[in-house]
């Protein structure tokens, strides 16, 4: 059995062998067909009772299916009775086509599963072809100087790039990735192909080049020791959804395929439909753990006469850790008021929370860790005498845990319905990726790898069955952010995590944005930016905009628009802001709602400078063809002998011509100029001042 599918980019050929199917070909259109040698490796045995079974699995040839957007190929085996779904979709027009493998148990006993990868490769290359590897770091913690990775693809190169449900730095290690990797032929088109996991929980993706052989395989991560995971009867594992498709064009053409598709299939397309979406926040958090009712009452008429439109209560409104209760002593009339007193205003009211962490507030339905039930739920058992390090961090739950599970969807639904919520903040380490414990639903941890420490102000546990806790607590969240969001179709989630490091495709199809770093400065802002825009919408990518040194109306103009290449939330104290600052900050948010958004939500995206460096020129370009315009942020840095920077464009017309004007120079500055030149030659900016910035916008001359 043979079939193909297909999407305006990618196209996929397999067969079903009787044994074990493959993925035989992919090719985008008019390019050259990939190769695929290996046959999918199936599960060779599984433990029952702690015996090992081995498999042998055939092909059922009357419930295998090809359709128009589908292939679904099965195979059983007897003893135990299995039934494994293999299966490609294509779920839009245009873009990747998507993949995943479900094992039914459906025998009397619980079966242990070993790993089993979302998809495995093994393409045929010419050894003297040249090959380049692509990735992108998360923004975790702080982006680093490197951030973006393209290199060289050698033979007998090995790489393994990982991610996890909450990316921590570690010194001379590798930083986590956003789950995505591209290989492409530098050079003439820049074709090949990319792939993505739809996961939250740890995975990685391995690639390694060997003469004609360039293979790996992409899915979860086996972790520490041989990977396992309990099935019980009648249960179902499914791997980690993946996507995969080909493309023309480099990380950049690659980039306007997957992020259109992430719009079209895994965003909440209710949101997308307002055409509010990104929004403009103000957040608390300049005023850390400080705020109270006075202050938020306060910015939210600030915000009001600013021109935004969301106010953010930050951390330091309850009355603990996993007591998510207002404080009385700072807000005495309740979340509710303030979140009615900002839509009295005409603003929306977010709210941030960190809510599987406990703490030690025994008020009644406080998340208590010394409450028996409770502590049956933590990761771990505290340490003696554990307290407390920071006021918001606490011990993490595990949600794959039915009866945790159960209490985080019911205290959600009491705090959006009770505080009158447009939005929620998760932060923190939310989905817990490692546990202690031998009676949750994951694995049990191996004794000879279980390592319990503290570290970031959380505690956290390492070990053998670290990849199958974060897999059950991966999916228990989704599956309550699934259930909060059918009852609240209106609610805005945000994800944060510490800043950056739980950005995702799966935390893609279940939020509406995410913090890409938890460092707030211009620069730090824009390398964030410029990373995690080769790879998701530009809309969910939030900065937070914080105080710094801004002297001069140029230096503050800089500071604005380096947060306003996506989502756009101040961490400012503005009742500090000069009347020229107030009077430059209601232009350009005027100008935000008005120009820029409309391209950050549709437009394709250009990175048309190196990553910026804070010395040199960067800048991004937004261009939308349906639109028939698009826009040049640039930036100066600190050199100061570089007033004057050549930017040369991309995705224009050849044959037609652009008006370009410079948003701060004035209608003398305009111009008139062919798309060949704007993508040859490029166009020239000038700013007389480093840490300066202007936006020349583009249009198309009819």
């Amino acid at each position: 059995m043979r079939g193909e599918l297909a999407s305006a980019d990618t196209a996929i050929a397999v067969e079903a062998g009787e044994h074990a199917p493959r993925l035989t070909t992919l090719k985008a259109p008019g390019a050259t067909a990939w190769k695929n040698r290996a046959d999918e490796t199936l599960p060779e045995q599984v433990a029952v009772h702690g015996a090992a079974h081995p498999l042998v699995w055939r092909l059922d040839r009357s419930a295998s299916r090809f359709e128009s957007n589908r292939i679904q190929l099965v195979y059983v085996t007897d003893s135990p009775r299995l039934r494994l779904k293999w299966q490609w979709r294509v779920r839009a027009g245009r873009g990747p086509i998507e993949h995943t493998t479900m094992i039914q148990n459906l025998s009397n006993e619980s079966v242990w599963l070993p790993l089993l990868p979302s998809f495995r490769f093994d393409w045929e290359v010419d050894p003297n072809s040249a090959l380049e590897r692509f990735w992108v770091e998360k923004g975790a913690d702080a982006p680093s100087s490197e951030g973006t990775h393209l290199d060289v693809l050698h033979d007998g190169d090995s790489w393994q790039g990982s991610s996890s449900t909450y990316a921590r730095p570690i010194p001379n290690q590798p930083r986590e990735m956003i789950p995505y990797l591209l290989v492409d032929e530098p050079g003439g088109a820049r074709a090949g192909w990319y792939v993505g996991i739809e996961w939250s929980g740890r995975t990685r993706i391995t690639l390694q080049r060997n003469g004609a052989s360039l293979q790996g395989e992409a899915g979860l991560n086996p972790g520490l020791s041989p990977y396992r995971t309990r099935l019980p009867p009648g249960g179902t594992f499914a791997t980690p959804t993946i996507f995969f498709g080909a493309f023309g064009g480099g990380p950049d053409g690659a980039g306007n395929i997957v992020r259109r598709w992430v719009r079209g299939v895994l965003n909440n397309q209710r949101t997308l439909r307002d055409p509010s979406y990104p929004l403009m926040v103000n957040n608390s958090w300049g005023s850390g753990m400080a705020v109270d009712e006075t202050l938020a009452h306060r910015m939210i008429a600030e915000s009001a006469q600013l021109g935004l439109e969301m106010f953010h209560l930050d951390a330091g409104w309850f009355r603990g850790v996993g007591d998510w209760q207002a404080d009385p002593a700072k807000f005495p009339h309740g979340i509710a008021s303030v979140a009615d007193f900002a839509h009295l205003h005409g603003l929306k009211f977010g709210l941030w929370i960190d809510w599987t962490q406990a703490g030690t507030s025994h008020e009644p339905g406080a998340l208590n860790v010394d409450d028996p039930a409770v502590r049956d739920w933590l990761i771990a058992d505290p340490p003696a005498g554990w307290k407390h390090s920071e006021p918001f961090k606490g011990i993490t739950i595990d949600l794959g845990v039915p009866a945790a599970k159960a209490w985080a969807a019911r205290e959600l639904e009491r705090i959006v319905s009770d505080y009158h919520l447009d939005m929620l903040e998760h932060d923190g380490y939310l989905v817990a990726q490692g546990s202690s414990r031998v009676d949750h639903p994951a694995a049990p941890p191996d004794p000879a790898t279980l390592r319990i420490y503290e570290d970031s102000g959380y505690l956290w546990v390492d070990g053998s069955n670290s990849t199958d806790v974060s897999y059950h607590a991966a999916k228990a969240y989704y599956e309550i952010y699934e259930q909060l969001r059918a009852r609240h179709p209106q609610l805005l989630l945000e994800v944060c995590n510490d800043g950056g490091r739980m950005v995702d495709f799966g935390s893609a199809a279940h939020g509406e944005y995410f913090s890409i770093t938890d460092i707030y400065d211009p620069l730090s802002n824009r390398r964030a930016f410029y990373d995690a825009s080769f790879v998701l919408p530009p809309a969910m990518l939030e900065s937070y905009v914080a105080k710094w040194p801004a002297p001069r109306i140029e230096n503050f103009r800089y500071q604005l628009r380096s947060g306003m290449l996506g989502w756009f939330s101040l961490m400012q104290d503005t009742s500090q802001w000069s009347p020229e600052q107030r009077t430059e900050a209601r232009v350009q948010f005027a100008l935000y709602k008005s120009v820029l958004r409309p391209l950050i939500r549709e437009a394709d995206l250009y990175h048309v400078a190196e990553r910026p460096d804070g010395v040199r020129w960067d800048g991004i370009e937004y261009y939308s063809a349906r639109l028939r315009r698009g826009v040049l942020y640039a930036f100066r840095g600190t050199a100061p002998d570089e007033p004057t920077h050549r930017f040369r464009l991309l995705g224009l017309k050849s044959g037609s011509r652009y008006r370009l004007k410079f948003q701060d120079q004035g209608a003398a500055a305009s111009l008139v100029l062919a798309g060949q030149s704007l993508m040859q030659e490029g166009v020239e900016v000038t700013l007389g001042l480093p840490l300066s910035s202007e936006l020349i916008f583009l249009e198309e001359v009819r």
